[in-house]
């Protein structure tokens, strides 16, 4: 995307709708029922009520995967490289998403968030971290010593922190219901249990197969708007764009602290970055209903959904031995994939990493807790996709890479891609 198309994305993020110089077409479809396609349907309905709507979601409820299993943050953007699509939608859906909390009272708490730097090197990266947060507009950030991070966080040590007061947490499952809810009330038409399974344009329109529990059917549509998150490299295949980015699913798994060890935390306490690695490493991260995650860690999953260990796909597993892309990544990385692997079966390895941040942790504090699949993905040199990457194939935009911050993201990113259409 160059700068120019991102000058006018922010241009238009004044308060405005973009303006368009043709009228959205009317037979609409959008792929994908987590938090980013409910929220396009939202915003198509909402720049124009006339146009017939639907949503397929393979799944028997929305919110089902990435969105369902995260750890409910609404990042503000310290991290992205300022211009950057990451940084510019970030920014705007944080505000376009504490607006739409607050009209619909559901429960956001601004928590805050520390960077915790261990050593002297990690101290130097802080710097860079708070001009590139500054750049993007992040509100309050500033680097702390070790006394005022211990005023804000008693039981976490180390030789500075930075620190961002206005990030918060909210439940996405709990925002996309309610997005959802909008889409319906404004005529959208909800298909549950609708697996996409072909793509046929004929120049003037997109014919769809969807594959359902009674069999298969055939509709057409104008436009279609792929959001598959975990499958958007095989939908995007079936739209003709080819097979990179290619989607390598990542597990991330959690503990979760023991109630009478919440306290431990009052907020967000995040390591620094380290450039070298593919992964954050583990965090401790409190959520609205009062639990408090450790983690996560990074591991292949042997399947696109594979939530457990147990959980095991034949044909994922195949595609993803026989990916070249996956293999030079492998080579880059394998010893971070050995000890993110060596975390997950060992709770001591586990519980080591936050204790580095909080040393009262012990491993009998913590109990097993959720997991979620992230939907990493890998340019054919087998580097990771680091910011958002969107295409269109004639009359089918294509979400083919939208990780951490989507789900912060998700009302600016409808705003960016329905202007397009």
């Amino acid at each position: 995307m160059t700068a120019r198309t991102l000058q006018a994305i922010a241009d238009a993020y004044d308060g405005k709708n973009v303006r368009r110089e043709e009228p959205m077409t009317d037979r609409v479809a959008v792929v994908g029922g987590g938090i980013v396609g409910v929220a396009m349907a939202r915003e198509i309905l909402t720049r124009t009520p006339d146009a017939q709507l639907s949503l397929f979601e393979k799944e028997d409820h929305l919110a089902a995967h990435q969105t369902g299993h995260n750890s409910g943050v609404i990042h503000a953007g310290l991290y992205y490289q300022p211009g950057s699509n990451k940084a510019v939608l970030c920014r705007r859906g944080v505000g376009l998403l504490e607006e739409f909390c607050a009209q619909r009272g559901i429960r956001r708490i601004e928590c805050g968030k520390v960077l915790v730097a261990l050593n002297e090197a990690e101290r130097a990266r802080l710097g860079d971290i708070e001009e590139r947060a500054r750049a993007n507009g992040v509100p309050g950030v500033r680097v702390i010593g070790p006394e005022e991070l211990r005023e804000l966080e008693p039981h976490v040590r180390g030789v500075a922190a930075l620190h961002s007061p206005t990030t918060s947490i909210v439940d996405f499952t709990e925002v996309t219901k309610a997005l959802a809810a909008d889409a319906v009330a404004a005529g959208a038409k909800m298909l549950l249990g609708q697996e996409i399974i072909g793509f046929r344009s004929t120049g003037t329109e997109v014919v769809v197969t969807a594959r359902t529990a009674g069999g298969t059917y055939q509709a057409a549509f104008d436009r279609v708007i792929a959001c598959g998150g975990l499958q958007s490299d095989r939908l995007a295949e079936l739209a003709g764009d080819g097979p990179d980015p290619v989607i390598m699913p990542f597990r991330g798994e959690y503990y979760l602290l023991k109630p009478q060890r919440r306290g431990l935390v009052n907020g967000l306490v995040y390591p620094v970055p380290d450039p070298r690695y593919p992964f954050l490493g583990v965090h401790i991260t409190p959520r609205v209903d009062g639990e408090v995650l450790v983690g996560p860690n990074a591991v292949l999953a042997l399947a696109r959904e594979g939530y457990t260990w147990r959980t095991a796909s034949k044909h994922d597993l195949t595609e993803v031995v026989r990916t070249p892309a996956f293999w030079r990544f492998a080579r880059q990385h394998w010893r971070t994939g050995i000890r993110e692997t060596y975390g997950s079966l060992s709770k001591r390895r586990f519980i080591a990493g936050a204790r580095a941040y909080i040393p009262e942790i012990s491993d009998d504090d913590a109990v097993p807790g959720p997991a979620g699949v992230r939907a990493q993905a890998l340019d054919a040199d087998g580097a990771l996709v680091d910011d958002f990457r969107i295409s269109v194939r004639g009359r089918i935009v294509l979400l083919r890479n939208a990780p951490s911050p989507a789900a912060t993201s998700a009302l600016a990113i409808a705003e960016h891609v329905v202007s397009l259409i």
